[in-house]
């Protein structure tokens, strides 16, 4: 089955939500040691690759993955005008101030700790964190796991150390799950790609606690390209946590990352994302799972920022009894559209796979679900589940649903929900009737609506969740 669906509230204009974005809304001045410049040429990878002391093979891969890149035109569907407003030649593709991940914060530059303090990231690492690493512009700043889990063989490292020290674990499944052809824009991370996490969790280890990066952009028309792997080996577990922000700048931002999941025989991974970047970031990016015989691979994603993200994390089940889900949330105010959604590939028998979308769109927002679930004929014994819910809070609010369901042959079962629905003004007086003004009311509504999916996401990231959604509701609805 295969069908969209669109809708736009014809009601009374009312003011848009506006959303606090003021923990992230801060920059220093550069101080970078290596600068690629503007523009993308065969120049800029050589410049990369040269910094960064690439081996040839990874050399030549840059290189392919740019000539991919300059070949594929932009995506003619879902967002394509906004797409065109990129101007490439105008974005610096690397940045960096030349020093080694620090693995004590003390020794972290103090304008780059003055950042993540702000952003809490040395509190949570001493709560409840397992091991932290913190991007800034190109490169990590802080890189540090737990002396125990080193001990069990765990590596948590950037993908250049990644490269360079643990090549004989990091190669063979590089560019594996996500060729560097997918997309034009996995084309470009593969070309330019630095900075991201390398996760490799040993057989039978089972991680306690989660691990997280963090990805801050600092300077102006720049891209941050990360670039994340992570192998969990037979019987592995982890959940795995990454947080985004970047200042506000008159001129376009842009994140384009790629990240590859690899979940081996009864393995388990857990990936969420809050992603809250400013309402001048392109955020295009690529996120793919590969889950073997009885392994699972779940994905966790609020997006909540940014001036358009196109994003559906996938998974590909490849071995029996595999398992592949995606929670998402997406939050559109005025000026943003969020199209994002989930893929599910089934290439094995009695492999399931669950999906539940739930989108915001306010004052003049556009949330689209776009998503793929495909079942061949010669499996048996498939299941999938998809659920797709939007809130309308304006006038000019707008979601649109894309989901291509594929099944074929008479041995699977697949269902498949939506609903729209909006913050009716009845709810809002009987609210405001038991001493809560409008704002609050409002906010109420919202956390209401996606209170079921925000369970799902750990304590501290929940409770952030809630935070950015909580502010500034006064004026909501007329």
């Amino acid at each position: 089955m295969s069908y969209a669906a669109s809708f736009i509230l014809d009601s009374e204009t009312h003011e848009a939500i506006d959303i606090d974005r003021s923990k992230g809304d801060f920059t220093f001045p550069e101080r970078n040691k290596f600068d690629a410049g503007r523009g993308l040429t065969a120049k800029t990878i050589d410049y990369i690759c040269d910094v960064k002391q690439d081996p040839q093979w990874l050399r030549d891969f840059r290189h392919k993955a740019l000539k991919v890149f300059c070949d594929k035109p932009l995506p003619t569907h879902w967002a394509s005008k906004d797409l065109a407003s990129i101007n490439f030649d105008e974005i610096r593709y690397y940045l960096s101030d030349g020093e080694k991940p620090k693995r004590s914060w003390d020794e972290v530059p103090d304008d780059i700790k003055r950042t993540f303090d702000r952003l809490g990231i040395p509190q949570q690492e001493r709560a409840f964190l397992a091991g932290v690493e913190a991007q800034y512009d190109s490169e990590a700043a802080y890189s540090n796991v737990k002396e125990e889990l080193t001990k069990q063989g765990v590596i948590f490292v950037n993908s250049t150390e990644g490269l360079h020290q643990h090549e004989e674990v990091f190669r063979p499944w590089f560019g594996k799950v996500i060729p560097t052809a997918d997309n034009k824009f996995a084309a470009l991370n593969s070309a330019v790609f630095s900075g991201g996490s390398f996760i490799y969790i040993p057989k039978g280890v089972k991680l306690k606690q989660p691990l997280q990066a963090y990805f801050r952009i600092n300077s102006e028309n720049f891209g941050q390209f990360e670039r994340t792997l992570i192998i969990a080996d037979e019987g592995a577990e982890l959940m795995y946590m990454e947080g985004c922000t970047a200042p506000k700048f008159e001129t376009a931002t842009l994140h384009s990352a790629v990240v590859e999941l690899v979940a081996l025989k009864g393995a388990r991974i857990q990936y969420v994302t809050v992603q809250n970047w400013s309402s001048n970031v392109f955020n295009l990016v690529t996120k793919r799972g590969l889950a073997m015989e009885d392994a699972e691979v779940r994905w966790i994603d609020c997006n909540i920022g940014s001036r358009l993200t196109i994003k559906y994390p996938g998974v590909i089940m490849k071995g029996r009894r595999a398992r592949g889900e995606v929670i998402s949330i997406a939050l559109a105010n005025t000026g943003q559209h969020q199209d994002t959604g989930a893929k599910m590939i089934h290439a094995a028998d009695e492999t399931t796979s669950n999906i539940v979308s739930k989108s915001i769109s306010v004052g003049r927002g556009r949330a689209t679900y776009r998503g793929q679930v495909h079942i061949p004929k010669h499996l048996k014994g498939c299941k999938n589940n998809t659920e797709c819910d939007a809130l309308l809070i304006n006038a000019n609010s707008r979601t649109d649903t894309y989901p291509a369901i594929t099944v074929k042959g008479n041995r699977h079962f697949t269902q498949h929900e939506a609903s729209v629905s909006q913050v009716s003004a009845d709810m809002l007086f009987y609210l405001m009737q038991r001493g809560l003004n409008q704002g609050q009311a409002m906010s109420l509504a919202v956390n209401g609506f996606i209170n079921d999916l925000v369970r799902e996401f750990p304590m501290e990231y929940s409770v952030e969740l809630k935070r950015l959604i909580d502010l500034e509701m006064e004026g909501s609805v007329g």
